[in-house]
């Protein structure tokens, strides 16, 4: 089951009173031992939760998890519904299409998915880019680079590719040789297998559930 913040620090505040009075029964609000116990009561109480909320989150962070997908999602199309329950965006994983004409095994995806991260931190992308929050504001966020609709409407037909994984590719490959309005990117210079590995890795990042982040992806402001 799922918390927001406003109801765990609810929880805790609560539990620190009753357990407080409780210990202090005889002594009043002014007396120094009610408050050593709200002290005591309280540190422990704000421990619990915080180890709690570390393996909780641990427990979610890792591929797999409920939030995080496998790495072989890669093999699949991604979308991103609303989900009015939650009133946010949530990403769908759809039917398996393969990724460059390939069905990676788990393996070969976390190796592959791996290398297009390692190729993403190796050219400072975050200087000018984002992701999950993180990075500079320059550029724009990746953090659902892979779902963007750029890339269909616009860059495939600019560079010939028939899929959206051979648009993303031959763009990065060659920015220069597009157009991409003021802020350009310049050429880092990828491999044919860095490109292959960091479309790899923004596809796999689009398929996060970021609980909403960034807001109103792909909503005209």
């Amino acid at each position: 089951m799922d918390y927001s913040w406003i109801q765990i620090a609810v929880a805790a505040v609560f539990l620190s009173v009753v357990i407080t009075l409780v210990l202090s029964r005889g002594y009043g609000w002014l007396s120094p031992t009610f408050w050593r116990n709200a002290a005591v009561v309280s540190s422990l109480i704000m421990l619990f939760i915080l180890m709690w909320l570390t393996f909780d989150t641990t427990e979610k962070v890792r591929p797999g998890a409920s939030q995080v997908p496998t790495w072989t999602v890669i093999n699949h199309e991604i979308g991103l519904v609303w989900n009015e329950e939650k009133r946010r965006q949530v990403p769908v994983i759809g039917e398996q299409t393969g990724f460059f004409g390939k069905v990676y095994s788990p393996e070969e995806a976390f190796a592959l998915v791996n290398k297009g991260k390692m190729t993403l931190q190796s050219r400072n992308c975050m200087e000018c880019h984002q992701i999950l929050g993180n990075g500079a504001y320059y550029a724009p966020d990746l953090t659902r680079a892979w779902l963007d609709p750029w890339w269909e409407e616009r860059v495939m037909p600019m560079v010939g590719a028939t899929t959206h994984e051979e648009a993303m590719k031959t763009w990065l490959m060659n920015p220069e040789k597009y157009p991409q309005g003021q802020r350009r990117m310049p050429n880092l210079h990828f491999t044919d297998e860095e490109a292959t590995a960091l479309v790899a890795f923004l596809k796999w990042m689009s398929a996060i559930d970021t609980n909403g982040f960034p807001p109103r992806f792909g909503v005209a402001q």
